[in-house]
């Protein structure tokens, strides 16, 4: 797998991401890389919507971005405590970048995960 193909499906894609998943790759049949890239497609979360979704937190939504990320406990604190009282929605704001890439990398592996054990 190339950086111009997996630039090509995830254009918002973080240079440490395409490297974690060149290297996860490396040594897939072409079989297991379409899998992985179909598993991690549906798992991949794009920073935008991240983003966005933070950005609710200041309209009596918060913590829904966290939510989707995986961190249920604490979208659930946001969410009750107006995003701690609009403390750490900003600080997820500064850090969406962060969080985004920490959720897809994990999301990385799962899949490599995933589609190794599909061809076993």
């Amino acid at each position: 797998m190339d950086q111009q193909q997996l630039l090509r499906m995830f254009p918002d894609m973080e240079y440490d991401e395409m490297a974690t998943i060149i290297n996860l790759t490396k040594d897939m049949s072409e079989q297991q890389q379409h899998t992985f890239l179909s598993i991690y497609q549906g798992k991949r979360k794009d920073r935008t919507l991240v983003l966005v979704l933070a950005l609710l937190g200041f309209v009596g939504f918060a913590g829904i971005h966290r939510i989707i990320v995986g961190d249920i406990g604490l979208g659930i604190l946001y969410f009750f405590t107006a995003g701690l009282c609009f403390i750490g929605t900003i600080v997820d704001l500064i850090n969406i970048k962060k969080i985004a890439t920490e959720y897809n990398l994990k999301m990385a592996y799962e899949s490599a995960n995933m589609a190794t054990a599909v061809f076993r």
